[in-house]
């Protein structure tokens, strides 16, 4: 399998604000890639909801918290990732990442987990980062394998049942 190249965008409060309420031009207009249906499901209205008062509160946060995934050279957006935050008092920031179901199994899931560490490791406040992944998510698993990632411990979520925790300094 090639390495697909990938670039981050982060998206705007008007941008999540634009996709909660089905208007994907002007979503598209702020973000400056064109978003894909993906991004009007119900996980992704649920995560947006979540992250806008982040973003609201703190507008220097977007940059941690959900990007569309664009796929390059052909500029196409594959799937929307993040950080659950900035960076912790311990200087952690935890990863996670949706592939659209029509682009997985072709390597973007590895590349957006590499660019996530990769910028992770740019910042100074990072020290660890984090994945949480159910343990029958197989997928997921296979997909940070080879990172680095030690199994950490595990955490009962109120989404998604028991995850497992993964680290890796950086």
């Amino acid at each position: 399998m090639t390495t697909q190249q990938i670039r981050l965008v982060a998206l705007s409060a008007a941008a999540m604000e634009a996709l909660l309420a089905d208007d994907v031009a002007t979503a598209n207009r702020e973000s400056g890639v064109e978003l894909t249906e993906l991004f009007l499901d119900d996980h992704s209205k649920w995560l947006f909801n979540y992250r806008l008062p982040q973003v609201k509160g703190d507008p220097g946060s977007a940059r941690w918290l959900i990007h569309a995934i664009v796929s390059e050279p052909a500029g196409l957006v594959v799937g929307h990732a993040g950080y659950h935050g900035p960076p912790d008092e311990n200087g952690m920031v935890e990863v996670g990442y949706t592939v659209d179901a029509q682009y997985r199994r072709q390597g973007y899931a590895k590349a957006v987990v590499a660019a996530l560490i990769e910028q992770a490791a740019a910042e100074p406040g990072v020290r660890v980062v984090r994945a949480s992944i159910s343990p029958t998510n197989a997928a997921s698993l296979a997909t940070i394998a080879g990172f680095g990632f030690l199994e950490a411990g595990e955490q009962w979520d109120e989404e998604d049942g028991v995850e497992l925790l993964f680290e890796r300094s950086v």
